[in-house]
């Protein structure tokens, strides 16, 4: 099953549960999906693929976290609270992240295999392991990584 179809299948079930939040982000995340499968359509019909789902969801979950964070810094607790709830459901879809260290190894063993040496290379770097790691690992990560390895 895609993840487009298992969002449309949990869809329904949140109707039938009467499960409002979940309804409401599940809502939200098929409105996005056909956005996307509508931008895509090239003389007729377009369906997504996986990659493509899985595109429009980090996209979806990166905007939460954004949310959180600035929530956060408002003092706004009551709405740091509701975007949690929303990345949990959302998150629930994405492929299970790489975590630190697993992170950390491949970018040593990359930078070591194109002979980087400062700085200077981040961009020569990022390219190949943003590919390598795209939906497995949050960029931000990657690339505060890549800084420290480069620069120590």
């Amino acid at each position: 099953m895609s993840i487009k179809e298992q969002i449309f299948t949990d869809l329904k079930e949140a109707m039938k549960a009467k499960d409002q939040d979940r309804l409401r982000v599940l809502r939200s995340l098929k409105a996005k999906l056909m956005e996307k499968e509508i931008a895509e359509r090239q003389g007729g019909e377009a369906e997504l693929s996986d990659e493509q789902a899985l595109q429009v969801l980090t996209k979806a979950a990166k905007q939460r976290k954004e949310s959180i964070a600035q929530f956060t810094d408002g003092g706004r607790e009551d709405l740091v609270a509701n975007e949690e709830m929303e990345l949990e459901i959302i998150e629930a879809y994405l492929p299970e992240m790489m975590s630190e260290d697993e992170v950390r190894k491949i970018v040593k063993d990359k930078i070591e295999a194109m002979g980087a040496s400062g700085p200077q290379d981040m961009g020569k770097v990022m390219g190949p392991i943003m590919g390598q790691l795209k939906g497995k690992a949050d960029g931000s990560l990657v690339s505060s990584i890549v800084k420290e390895e480069l620069a120590g």
